[in-house]
């Protein structure tokens, strides 16, 4: 519902706000590597590691893949307000770009420290018990959670102009 509701505001200002700097185009994003820093969050939701490698392996993976997203979107502002001068009071865009991507930031921080202590009770207990197995499928379904609401923020900001 959350999301739902920093959809909402993007749409809304969106249609308001039909200034310069509302446009996408007025804004240069490295589409590439964007792209290709988004790419890491969802790929790393697949299950397809896997079958190659452990769970542990998996978790792990995705953590480092999780990180660099977060690494990324914080190069990514910080080219935004240094070079164009976006922030989230310079423009209603500045306000609907910053804070839902923000919050989107937040949650894979939060999907990143869960991983952490997942892991570590993981290999503290040196065994995958059922209580394991129950917290890395809820880390599972939580990650999936991010990674969809990525697509459609992704699509959203990025792609619909």
């Amino acid at each position: 519902m959350f999301f739902a509701a920093l959809f909402a505001m993007y749409f809304t200002i969106r249609s308001v706000d039909k200034g310069p700097v509302l446009l996408l185009s007025s804004v240069t994003c490295q589409m590439g590597v964007f792209a290709v820093e988004r790419g890491q969050i969802r790929r790393s939701g697949s299950m397809w590691n896997v079958g190659r490698w452990g769970l542990r392996e998996w978790y792990v993976l995705t953590f480092f893949m999780g990180l660099y997203f977060v690494l990324g979107q914080g190069y990514e502002y910080l080219d935004l307000i240094r070079k164009q001068g976006l922030t989230l009071s310079s423009s209603g865009y500045g306000s609907v770009f910053f804070i839902p991507t923000g919050f989107h930031g937040l949650h894979v921080t939060g999907g990143l420290i869960a991983f952490l202590f997942l892991l570590g009770r993981t290999y503290a207990a040196r065994t995958f018990t059922q209580e394991q197995q129950v917290s890395a499928i809820v880390v599972s379904y939580y990650w999936h959670f991010v990674d969809v609401v990525w697509i459609g923020l992704f699509t959203t900001i990025y792609l619909i102009r």
